[in-house]
């Protein structure tokens, strides 16, 4: 009676846990979904969003600094004893006087131009958001690729297995009638372990695949792609134009160029502004004021208007220095545009003939598949009938799957290869 007990709370101690690991339904995601969705939650994209706030802070000051600004000041005076003539308060012991200072600068060629590089920050902080949407795109559409070619990966293994399951079943069948050998079984059993092995390899391969496209999604756990995209592949823009046109072409699609060209403008017009640090400002300042009580020589309500030029004179080398900054500062941007462009250029060649290799390469490896697998078929006819070797229907059968193999992995090269000539064009995402 006990143990009939404890073998049913066995059972259902069992029943329990096999409950409990069954895995949740994982997520699954369409391409345009999954890239939209990583570019809209990723963290890059708050911070890029956090730099343009930033820039655009710093805009309000910038401009700040060339209105009208108005600073209030209220100053209480006691001093020891009181002055009187004639028993009349001529300074009294307590005095109250407020006051305020209007300024708005009339020429402020320094404090323009800080406005204006200002807005050229701002406007390579949002080019710096399309970069890194960019980025995170790419880095989405990697891991979607990535489970594609894994489950492919993982079909391929399992066809295999089957194949060689189904080779070792019947080299045991022939076995235990007499007409096999116990060598073609193990054979056939070594054979089946392998393709096992590969499975459970691919497996997981697939699924930390699905772990990465997760991650890019902020979803808390693996996410699987429904679909497998099509890249509608575009000319190359060289093709059949001059440099400048195509050039064009690339700034015109790609966020990375129209950063780095907008960071070498901005850093250019720093530079030309340099001149201005030489250039007079003029301020005008109007300042009213009230004092309580009246005092004998002041009046209790007063106001003046100035006009107060600035002229920078001698800095002991401060302009000269931070014009050979700013000089340095847009060499760096210079050469860091023309490289970028160098770059692109070459990533769109590339790109093109990784295209036309790709797609000659999977026709090559869908014809070897093919040619496997009927080789696969021949040689269990043949061995069927007495024809052929344990050992020729073990190696074509790894044959067939390395072609099939192949045959995922020219796919997913293919496919890259389009994604890569669309990034090269600027068209994705």
């Amino acid at each position: 009676m006990e143990r009939r007990i404890a073998a049913a709370i066995v059972v259902v101690m069992m029943a329990g846990l096999t409950h409990a690991q069954t895995p949740a339904p994982m997520e699954r995601v369409s391409f345009p979904d999954a890239v939209k969705r990583a570019v809209d939650k990723n963290p890059s994209s708050a911070i890029a969003a956090a730099n343009i706030l930033r820039a655009d802070a710093l805009l309000a000051e910038a401009r700040a600094g060339t209105r009208l600004q108005i600073n209030g000041n209220l100053t209480t005076t006691t001093l020891n004893r009181g002055v009187e003539f004639q028993d009349t308060t001529v300074v009294p012991r307590n005095s109250v006087t407020a006051n305020l200072d209007l300024r708005m600068p009339l020429v402020a060629p320094v404090r323009w131009a800080r406005r204006t590089q200002a807005e050229d920050a701002k406007h390579v902080a949002e080019l710096g958001e399309s970069t890194a949407h960019r980025q995170t795109a790419l880095a989405t559409a990697d891991a979607y690729l990535a489970i594609i070619a894994s489950r492919r990966a993982v079909e391929a293994n399992d066809r295999a297995r089957d194949v060689a399951k189904a080779h070792f079943d019947l080299a045991t069948q022939l076995e235990q009638r007499g007409t096999g050998s116990r060598l073609n079984q193990l054979r056939a059993q070594q054979e089946l372990s392998i393709d096992e092995g590969l499975v459970e390899a691919a497996r997981l391969a697939l699924y930390r695949a699905q772990e990465a496209l997760g991650v890019l999604l902020v979803a808390d756990g693996p996410v699987d792609a429904i679909d497998e995209p099509t890249f509608d592949t575009l000319p190359d823009v060289g093709s059949g134009f001059s440099r400048t046109v195509a050039d064009d072409t690339l700034l015109q699609f790609r966020p990375d160029l129209k950063l780095f060209s907008a960071q070498q403008q901005a850093a250019d017009r720093v530079l030309r502004d340099s001149s201005k640090d030489y250039w007079p400002y003029l301020d005008a300042v109007f300042q009213p004021q009230s004092t309580y009580p009246a005092q004998f020589f002041t009046p209790p309500n007063s106001w003046r208007f100035l006009l107060q030029l600035s002229v920078p004179l001698f800095d002991s080398g401060l302009r000269k220095g931070q014009k050979l900054e700013r000089q340095a500062a847009f060499d760096i941007t210079k050469a860091t545009f023309t490289g970028a462009l160098t770059e692109a250029r070459s990533e769109v060649r590339t790109a093109r003939a990784a295209v036309e290799s790709a797609e000659r390469s999977l026709t090559s490896a869908r014809a070897a598949a093919d040619q496997a697998q009927q080789v696969v078929n021949i040689t269990n006819i043949s061995f069927r009938a007495g024809a052929a070797t344990n050992i020729e229907v073990i190696d074509a059968e790894r044959r067939a799957r390395d072609a099939d193999t192949g045959v995922a992995a020219a796919e997913d090269t293919l496919r890259r290869a389009r994604l890569e000539l669309l990034t090269a064009l600027g068209r994705f995402p």
